[in-house]
Order: C-alpha cells, then structure tokens, then sequence
C-alpha cells in the first residue's frame, strides 16, 4: 500500500457527510395511566443497570403510583423523541442543609437501547435541569455505577464525584435477595 503525498491527499475526492440531525425530544409529565407502560420500562432498566435490592413488580408499581400521584415528593416524565416513548426520568425531592435548601435526585433515567447514541440523554438532561430550576431546585445529584458509560455523560453536563460513599439503612425489613 503506497501512502499518498500532500498534494495527492489534497486533491482527493472527499465525500461530504450531512450534518447530524437530532430528534426533537420532550419530557411528557407522567400520570397514573401511564403506571403500566413506566413499569415495563423500569424492567428493561433492570437488564442494564439493576437495582441493588430485587425489582418486586407489585411494590414498584405501588411506589411510582405514590409517587404520581404525591407532585411534593417529585416528578416523573415520559421521554418522547419523534413522537415515541423514547424512556422516562424520575425527580425526587429532598432538603439538605449542605446543599442549601431543596434538592432533587435522578432517581431513575432510561433511554431505550433503540434509541440511545441520538443524543436523547444529553437533550433529556439538559430539559430535566430546567424543570429543576422550575421548581426551585439549589442542586440535581444522581447515582450512577461505576463501569455505566453514562457517567461520562454526566460529568460532560456538569455533575461531581464527591468521592463519597452511599450508604444505606433499611428502617423497614429490607427485601430479600432472589
């Protein structure tokens, strides 16, 4: 194989590339006849990124319900690009005294796999900050595990390791592990 000289290389053809295109992408606020569809969603999660304790269909179903339903706890949204149900982001509320006053968590965020590499989750992300703000939000925090690609993703929007751990204590019986 001969490698080509500066003038060859120049005078190559090249062919152009079209510019990206991105979807339009919209957070739709999730009601309670959406519960089934969520759920669902939240299974496939469980294929990605389980949860550390097992995904009890019955006691999900009764926690985003609550959830739905309780606008003083968080939000839930149904990801929408090109008019399908791309995924879904869950807010939930807390209050810390560190952080300044009312704080929100990325409790949840999927993206179904036939639509990830887009740019949804960038779009999504940027949208979920601005109904932060909305809401009077001071600070977003996630939780991510450490091999997620995502995580790249959130530190390119801005989000810091604290190099903290997160712990938990179970005040009601803990389920068990299957």
């Amino acid at each position: 194989m001969r490698c080509l000289t500066a003038v060859e290389f120049c005078s190559f053809p090249i062919q152009l590339l079209q510019p990206l295109t991105y979807m339009q992408v919209t957070l739709q606020l999730a009601a309670i006849p959406d519960l089934p569809h969520l759920v669902s969603m939240m299974s496939e999660l469980q294929k990605d990124d389980p949860w550390s304790i097992p995904f009890a269909r019955a006691a999900v179903e009764n926690a985003v319900g609550q959830l739905l339903r309780d606008t003083s706890l968080g939000r839930v949204w149904l990801i929408e690009a090109d008019k399908q149900v791309a995924g879904y982001i869950v807010m939930c509320f807390d209050y810390s005294l560190e952080y300044g006053g009312r704080g929100a968590w990325v409790d949840e965020f999927f993206v179904r796999p036939s639509h990830r590499g887009r740019g949804i989750g960038s779009q999504v992300l940027d949208l979920f900050l601005e109904q932060a703000k909305a809401v009077g939000v001071t600070t977003v925090h996630l939780e991510v595990n450490h091999d997620n690609p995502a995580i790249e993703l959130y530190r390119r929007k801005g989000f810091e390791d604290h190099h903290r751990y997160l712990m938990t204590k179970w005040i009601t019986n803990k389920p068990p592990v299957s």
